[in-house]
């Protein structure tokens, strides 16, 4: 697209009050935006009315309009347009398209099968080691995971993906030239270079709270389906979830423990009718993708450890694990610092332990 017209789009996406649906109201009746920038004011009014015809006329925001046109302008970036073949195809087919798109890394892979996975920040390991082994499994079976890049599930899910064919799509909840959350830098750069950041906001644009769920709607928008890992019953992973139903998309979850607050959000989207996920190979015949070859494994001779036995799959505490296991304090103890050394045992609030499995081409236990 030359920089005339890009200019145009990034002119009229620009105008504070303009929303997505009224900009695609302007486009249906006057044409492209260099077109709509043409028009005048009377003909503008009687479009969106008096209040931001005048707004589309006098706003001046030339200095935004070249800062994305020199952003854009650099290797590896591109702002994508409704009018560019490159935009994706499924996010036309839900209600609210975004004009354009800020995409930094590997455009193409906006045009692959996707399957959106996400879930809590504040997942427990268990979840973390779940989230990167499924990713990784759907990866390696070629569907380009999409998630947030927020902390937890999200970037455990950029991380597995990032292993496989697939790759990562990472959309963002600010402008694309903003690293949000610091935590996630590595991470951010990471896919950067071997997958693709997208933003429908502004460079610049900070990482508030009502730019979340507008986010939200993108990464169930660009897939086929949502799969949640983990999540609490006030997630906003449950809001991306249904908002995938609502655009048609199928809806995974993995079940958890039932005593554990972060297995409440998949269980209630099961009872609504997401399909119960167990194993990659549960969501990839559901897709009809095919697997690849999995492997099997035996046991790492830590997995046969005798307090593990005890441990089971539930967190429990000290004193539980005594009684289970005829063992002292002491030993315990020391036993489960020795496996949370390991990775085999992560510790929870409350003075809990839970038991960690990781998935052998992400097939649950």
């Amino acid at each position: 697209m030359p920089d005339t017209e890009l200019a145009a789009w990034l002119r009229l996406t620009l105008v504070p009050g303009l929303g997505g649906q009224t900009l695609r109201k302007l486009l249906s009746e006057l044409g492209l935006p260099s077109q709509v920038l043409a028009t005048g004011r009377p003909a503008l009014a009687r479009c969106v009315g008096e209040a931001l015809a005048s707004r589309i006329v006098t706003t001046d925001n030339a200095p935004a309009v070249a800062a994305a046109l020199r952003w854009a302008g650099t290797a590896g970036r591109a702002i994508v347009t409704l009018a560019d073949d490159a935009y994706p195809r499924r996010l036309l087919e839900i209600p609210d398209p975004p004009a354009l798109l800020y995409v930094q890394g590997r455009t193409d892979l906006l045009a692959r099968d996707s399957l959106a996975v996400v879930g809590s920040r504040n997942a427990t390991a268990q979840g973390i080691a779940n989230a990167e082994s499924f990713a990784r499994a759907f990866s390696q079976a070629g569907l380009t995971i999409v998630s947030g890049l927020a902390l937890g599930i999200d970037a455990a899910a950029h991380r597995g993906a990032l292993d496989g064919t697939g790759s990562t799509v990472a959309v963002l909840g600010c402008g694309i030239d903003i690293v949000y959350p610091q935590r996630n830098a590595d991470l951010y750069r990471a896919i950067a270079g071997r997958g693709v950041l997208v933003s429908e906001f502004p460079l610049g644009t900070p990482p508030v709270a009502d730019n979340f769920p507008r986010r939200n709607r993108l990464i169930s928008g660009l897939a086929r389906g949502v799969l949640v890992v983990e999540a609490a019953l006030e997630s906003g992973s449950l809001i991306t979830a249904r908002l995938g139903a609502e655009q048609g998309r199928e809806v995974f979850a993995i079940p958890g423990s039932i005593h554990s607050p972060l297995s409440k959000g998949c269980h209630a989207l099961i009872k609504e009718g997401a399909k119960l996920v167990e194993s990659a190979s549960d969501l990839l015949d559901e897709l009809a993708v095919d697997a690849p070859t999995r492997t099997t494994a035996q046991p790492a001779p830590e997995e046969q450890h005798e307090l593990l036995q005890h441990l089971g799959h539930d967190p429990c505490n000290v004193d539980t694990l005594c009684q289970r296991s005829g063992l002292t304090p002491d030993t315990v103890s020391a036993m489960l610092l020795q496996l949370e050394l390991a990775g085999k045992v992560a510790s929870l609030p409350g003075g809990r332990y839970q038991r960690v499995t990781r998935g052998i081409s992400g097939e649950a236990p």
